[in-house]
């Protein structure tokens, strides 16, 4: 397919949410274009990190898949069969991954961020998602690959694979959830108010629920935030609790993180 059409494309399937994302953050195949290290790895975590020999953690930039059980928490559906699956494509590759670094190449909790291909070339994240055990994450400037990505999750959601046939994965409206229900999560609401502060837009999705939009990050969104008002959005990303203002948050850094907008 030629560049300009695949482009095109691409373009107009963003354009559905009412935005659209830079043209060079664009790139319809999830090839490596370089590979900037080859590792091995010898411990996995779950479906999304890995460590490295050198001792260093990889999370995979692209995907996030159900957590494992952890302190208090139980596990969530599909997080064993994520880290089940990564184990068998790993071994098939004798451990061994060639990575492709991104903009940032470290994450807040000082992990390496990457995109990870096997021996014999296949982009590990494409395929977790095409199989259906996880999501597609849009954390910029690490936008490299995110229309093959897309690509990859909606052939998953087409043919109901994986956490798309599970009640647990679907979209919350945010006047149902809870401080306790707080991590990875796709919700669903009314843009009732938009405010303003020093470094960031705010989105309140009805009471008790509010869409972080830093200021440094309003140039990947190609139409204003303000006009998303009275609209009616589902988003995904990470909800976290705000005790002093009784509220629960999620930071909405890229229009790749908004599923769907209706009026």
């Amino acid at each position: 397919m030629p560049k300009r059409l695949q482009l095109k494309r691409a373009l107009w399937s963003a354009s559905f949410f009412g935005f659209c994302l830079l043209p060079l953050a664009l790139q319809a195949d999830c090839a490596p274009d370089n590979i900037d290290a080859e590792v091995r790895v010898t411990k996995v975590f779950d479906g999304d990190t890995v460590l490295l020999h050198d001792g260093r953690h990889l999370r995979f930039i692209g995907i996030n898949t159900p957590e494992r059980a952890r302190q208090e928490k139980a596990a969530e559906p599909l997080a064993e069969a994520a880290t089940r699956r990564l184990k068998t494509l790993l071994k098939a590759s004798r451990n061994s991954l060639r990575l492709r670094y991104g903009t940032v190449r470290q994450d807040h909790y000082g992990r390496l961020l990457a995109h990870p291909f096997l021996t014999d070339g296949r982009n590990l994240t494409e395929l977790l998602l095409q199989e259906g055990l996880g999501a597609r994450i849009v954390v910029p400037p690490n936008l490299w690959g995110q229309d093959c990505y897309r690509k990859a999750e909606q052939s998953a959601r087409g043919q109901h694979r994986g956490l798309w046939n599970i009640p647990y994965f679907r979209p919350r409206r945010s006047g149902t959830l809870t401080p306790d229900t707080t991590g990875f999560r796709r919700v669903t609401g009314s843009v009732s108010r938009i405010g303003e502060s020093r470094s960031a837009l705010w989105l309140n999705l009805g009471r008790g629920f509010a869409l972080r939009l830093l200021k440094k990050d309003l140039h990947y969104f190609t139409s204003p935030p303000r006009q998303l008002a009275g609209k009616t959005l589902t988003v995904r990303g990470w909800v976290y609790y705000v005790e002093n203002k009784h509220e629960l948050r999620m930071n909405l850094r890229h229009p790749g993180m908004i599923e769907a907008l209706s009026p």
